[in-house]
């Protein structure tokens, strides 16, 4: 990631703090909806307490870009963990897709198309790491 990305997934993530309940609860609703199937990795869980940890860690990695290889370890260990849940490596963009939308919600005309280069190239590089701890490097394609 470039350092010009980095400063803008700062910049925007620092307008979300204040907002921070809002942006979860428009994450999860956009996530329910639009792919309900995942529905089921949360039965049971307090959805308040769920975006409390959805916050926080995006927090930490946010803060973290500077030095991705601090937060790699946690990531792929999160991954691990998350696979227990049942979830699959293509629930990654269904979550990314999301988080791009309540950005979008959240930001309104702040959330431009470099922020949204920027954060797309954030999860893409943190959802890959996690994918391959998880489920192994994906093969190449010929």
């Amino acid at each position: 990631m470039e350092t010009h990305q980095i400063t803008l997934v700062k910049d925007s993530f620092e307008k979300v703090v204040p907002i921070a309940d809002t942006a979860a609860e428009i994450f999860y609703t956009d996530l329910f909806e639009t792919s309900p199937e995942v529905r089921p990795y949360f039965a049971g869980a307090d959805m308040t307490e769920q975006g409390k940890k959805l916050m926080a860690t995006l927090g930490v990695v946010v803060r973290s870009l500077d030095n991705l290889p601090t937060v790699l370890p946690v990531a792929r260990d999160l991954a691990i963990r998350h696979v227990g849940y049942g979830v699959k490596a293509g629930d990654y963009d269904k979550v990314g897709a999301s988080l791009l939308r309540t950005l979008e919600k959240g930001l309104g005309d702040a959330f431009t198309p470099d922020v949204k280069e920027a954060w797309s190239q954030t999860y893409g590089t943190l959802s890959g790491v996690m994918i391959d701890a998880a489920y192994g490097p994906k093969e190449p394609e010929t």
